[in-house]
């Protein structure tokens, strides 16, 4: 059994379990928990999906604003590390300054924000709006999570919502991909920024009416530990990103990671020195704790690679249109919701561990299936099987990391603990998504040494000229190296699932205590 943290000097006196705080406010009536929970869930829902649903209306982007293949990444970058590097910072801010303020702030910021990238005419617009959608994305996130927590009392009743919660997460990716290519198709590439507006503002208007008040907590907040972060994961995934294209041994490679290695080192010193430190390192004294921040930084690695490189083969080798593309991931989503649900329903019986187990080595036997892809590899008979055996897995995680992230931790440290479990989702992320890239670029580079030989034996002279001037591989050669470097991916995201399944066997141990919080108070079966 872990020891708590010590309470400060004149801290308030604890509230007794399950007790609302005292806001001066009244809760929320029972009736209205269900309208407070879609509110939570369409916040998280609209956060997590802009994350994949770029992916889609990149081409356009491109061509729109004169983007080059190298710059157009960090479309999606600039978001995804702003949103990972301040959601430490985003869950202290609620929990010093109440969470359903905070909340309603970061949704309006994410929602301007949006109409900015829709409204970008240049490529340092659309750059400078993804990352202030990614500061809105890091506020409202963490404070959705932890509002879980003050609007449902601990128990089957929360369970349920931490199991909602879980499959909007998990699942808004392939939600994302679906809707922006219903969007970019039948619309313009804008509208998957505009479409945020309406969406915020009615969550904004419905928030005061369905979700109270919580508790406001003294304190300060931590701003240079938040900046040594967010700079620190940036220098990280770029020295990655750079080493993809220029080699390991490329200065401004060796110079991100030695900058990152510093910079997060200060960060670790920072924390440790601060009294209200963003991420209170106490936390990861508590083993559980640890291992669902280390199976979360795995399986989110594994998870967005998952989706970004069977993106990229289906458009590029099946010849996919984004809305066919998209349509192709909505399995994900239901077989990803069903699996929560059938955890959230079970983990009160069973303990949250089975399910790690159990969600992790089907992730990774998924991700093994999807390395086999070739270039006679068809959607329903080749993808379609392994990436519902990883969605079920993915299911069956959400749900229990989630619980055990929160499960024990005081109320005002909510904000704090929800907001390094989504920090490890989209840190996870970003830097799983550049060691895969790197390993893609550099399998496709080898490849493509072999299908240029075999290029020049058989192309015709016509073919001959055009490559000359292009420097591309037309099909089927093209095929054959990007299929090389997909296929290659696909066996490190298997690895980097397989590291969660170890910390789920080995490192995972569910106490009788959680077992009890999670049954709402009462003994353990057999207890």
């Amino acid at each position: 059994m872990t020891d708590s943290p010590p309470t400060p000097p004149n801290s308030p006196p604890k509230s007794p379990p399950n007790s609302p705080p005292n806001t001066g406010k009244p809760p929320t009536p029972e009736g209205g928990h269900g309208i407070a929970l879609a509110i939570i869930a369409s916040c998280q829902l609209m956060v997590v999906l802009d994350i994949t649903i770029v992916n889609i209306a990149l081409p356009h982007i491109q061509s729109a604003l004169g983007f080059s293949t190298q710059n157009l990444s960090w479309v999606v970058n600039a978001y995804t590390l702003t949103f990972g590097g301040l959601l430490l910072l985003g869950g202290r801010l609620g929990d010093i300054l109440g969470r359903r303020r905070v909340f309603m702030f970061g949704i309006g910021l994410f929602a301007f924000a949006s109409l900015l990238c829709g409204l970008a005419q240049d490529s340092w617009q659309l750059l400078a709006a993804r990352a202030l959608q990614g500061v809105g994305g890091a506020i409202a996130s963490p404070t959705a999570l932890s509002l879980i927590t003050t609007t449902f009392r601990e128990g089957p009743a929360r369970n349920r919502a931490f199991g909602v919660f879980a499959a909007v997460s998990a699942g808004g990716s392939a939600i994302g991909l679906l809707l922006g290519g219903i969007l970019v198709e039948w619309l313009d590439w804008r509208w998957i920024f505009f479409v945020n507006l309406p969406i915020g503002l009615l969550l904004i208007a419905l928030t005061p009416r369905f979700i109270k008040e919580s508790e406001r907590h003294p304190g300060h907040f931590d701003i240079v530990g938040a900046l040594t972060a967010t700079l620190g994961m940036v220098g990280l995934v770029y020295g990655f990103i750079r080493a993809s294209e220029e080699g390991w041994t490329d200065s401004l490679t060796l110079g991100s990671f030695g900058a990152a290695v510093v910079l997060l080192f200060l960060f670790i010193v920072i924390e440790r020195r601060s009294r209200q430190p963003i991420t209170p390192l106490w936390m990861f004294r508590d083993r559980n704790r640890a291992g669902v921040y280390g199976m979360m930084l795995s399986l989110s690695a594994a998870l967005f690679g998952m989706f970004f490189f069977l993106t990229l083969f289906t458009q590029e080798v099946l010849d996919f249109s984004p809305l066919r593309t998209g349509l192709a991931f909505l399995p994900v989503s239901a077989v990803i919701a069903v699996g929560s649900g059938v955890a959230s329903q079970l983990l009160p019986r069973w303990g949250p561990k089975p399910f790690m187990v159990t969600g992790a080595i089907l992730a990774t036997a998924g991700l093994a299936w999807l390395a086999q892809t070739d270039v006679h590899s068809t959607y329903a008979g080749s993808l379609l099987g392994p990436v519902l055996v990883f969605g079920l897995g993915m299911g069956f995680q959400f749900v229990s990391l989630t619980l055990m992230a929160v499960s024990g931790v005081e109320p005002k440290e909510a904000g704090a603990a929800s907001g390094v479990l989504n920090a490890m989702q989209q840190v996870g992320g970003s830097l799983g998504l550049s060691i895969l890239v790197t390993v893609f670029g550099t399998a496709t580079r080898d490849e493509g040494k072999t299908q240029a030989r075999d290029f020049m034996e058989h192309a015709t002279p016509a073919q001959k000229m055009t490559f000359q001037k292009t420097h591309s591989l037309p099909k089927p050669w093209s095929d054959e190296v990007l299929t090389a470097g997909v296929s290659n991916a696909f066996i490190v995201a298997a690895i980097l699932a397989g590291v969660s399944a170890v910390i789920a066997l080995f490192v995972i141990q569910v106490r009788a205590s959680d077992l009890e919080r999670l049954q709402g108070g009462m003994p353990p079966p057999g207890g």
